[in-house]
């Protein structure tokens, strides 16, 4: 590889680091390339990319705003997995195909920024997404008016229902 090349791909790095707050580093020894071609099209289905990299080139681009823990995982065929938004949705997407194909070992990542080990990927796929949490804190901002109305109406239900049972008995 020419030296060109290498510093186009370590600035091409630098920027997909900078311009993520989510990257997963996946060992994908063993993989078919019909099996990475699948991956890709699922990412990119999702908003989300992935580049196989060297190692060397990768701890280059690595900023200074990179957790120094993500460094030791650059060993062994790396490929790394970006995502802007929903890293938890990004982090199941990973999680089924990897075990759909029985492929795949999550190595460690970041997670808005923070350095994800790799026993604690597993934690992250079982999290809410984003959606779910915004609808749990909408009902639950929404529960006491719900409660509030509930108990404004109960009074005049039984006014209703006492009404009612005059007139039948008339």
């Amino acid at each position: 590889m020419k030296r060109e090349e290498k510093t186009r791909l370590i600035k091409d790095l630098e920027q997909n680091f900078a311009r993520h707050k989510t990257a997963l580093l996946l060992d994908y020894t063993g993989m078919k390339v019909s099996q990475a071609v699948d991956l890709r099209k699922l990412l990119r289905q999702n908003s989300y990319s992935m580049r196989v990299v060297k190692n060397r080139l990768a701890l280059r681009a690595l900023g200074r705003e990179v957790p120094e823990e993500l460094r030791g995982y650059f060993q062994k065929p790396t490929a790394i997995v970006f995502g802007e938004d929903e890293p938890v949705r990004l982090a199941r997407l990973v999680r089924d195909f990897s075990l759909q194909n029985k492929i795949l070992a999550f190595k460690a990542g970041l997670i808005e920024g923070q350095f994800l080990a790799p026993d604690r990927f597993e934690e992250v796929c079982r999290l809410s997404s984003r959606q779910e949490l915004l609808g749990k804190i909408g009902y639950l901002m929404a529960f006491p008016f719900i409660q509030l109305l509930r108990i404004w109406q109960a009074p005049l239900e039984q006014f209703g229902r006492a009404l009612s049972q005059l007139k039948e008995k008339k």
